[in-house]
């Protein structure tokens, strides 16, 4: 019997590339995402046999239990849970940042994380399956202009340690996925639309790629049920640390 995953922000990027990687290790798949045509085109490439695509924003939690309620029987056994769907809105610092797009972080990265997370735990813990959240490094390392997006994505890591605690027992799996750079849309998202600007930012860099984050995805999701990965950080190589600012002067 194939396990099944369910993974949000399934349009592109990370969410993309995990629909194709756990399609092709045999898994059933539900991708969801606000972009239906994008979803359809997910059904155009793999198949419907085992996919199933559900179209709604993640932020609405109506259209969210909704979806869930609507599951077909086959795929309401949900064994994994990625919740990948997230983003980072503006590069300002805070006292110049919109927030407006604050909000739309939290509401996404945060709330509605937590409440796909709460709606899945009574399936997950019967099943005793796994909850994999997709962090950042942000969330450890603070950069001028980060500021919200790296608060949610640091909420992102201590939930799932505090959910590791409180599933003690279960046999539900918890992990924390923090990439580093990776090139898919975030940048054009951030910046909304801005082509140079993610050309600039991973020009020469070799970053990382959406099929490498989801092949760790795909190696923490099958691991032997009495192993748990807490949290994987992952930066390519011509990535690392930088010192601290120091502001001289008046």
């Amino acid at each position: 019997m194939p396990r099944t995953l369910l993974v949000t922000g399934a349009t592109s990027g990370f969410g993309a590339a995990t629909v194709a990687r756990f399609l092709q290790g045999g898994w059933r798949v539900i991708a969801t995402g606000r972009r239906a045509e994008r979803l359809q085109a997910l059904v155009d490439a793999h198949g419907a046999e085992r996919l199933h695509v559900a179209a709604f924003d993640i932020r609405d939690a109506d259209a969210m239990r909704a979806a869930l309620d609507a599951l077909p029987e086959a795929f309401r056994g949900i064994d994994v849970l990625i919740n990948n769907a997230g983003l980072a809105l503006g590069t300002a610092p805070a006292q110049h940042a919109d927030l407006a797009q604050w909000t739309q972080m939290i509401d996404t990265n945060v709330t509605a994380l937590a409440t796909l997370t709460h709606a899945l735990l009574p399936t997950l813990i019967a099943r005793r399956g796994a909850i994999l959240n997709i962090s950042s490094i942000a969330g450890s390392y603070p950069y001028p202009g980060g500021n919200v997006y790296g608060g949610t994505k640091a909420f992102v890591t201590q939930f799932s340690l505090g959910l590791r605690s409180d599933l003690h027992g279960t046999g539900v799996r918890v992990t924390s996925i923090e990439p580093g750079m990776a090139e898919t849309e975030f940048t054009l998202v951030r910046t909304g639309g801005d082509q140079a600007a993610s050309d600039t930012l991973y020009g020469g860099a070799a970053p990382m790629t959406a099929e490498d984050i989801a092949e760790q995805l795909w190696w923490v999701a099958n691991l032997p049920p009495h192993l748990n990965i807490n949290r994987l950080e992952i930066m390519p190589v011509s990535q690392s640390f930088a010192g601290f600012q120091v502001h001289r002067g008046g």
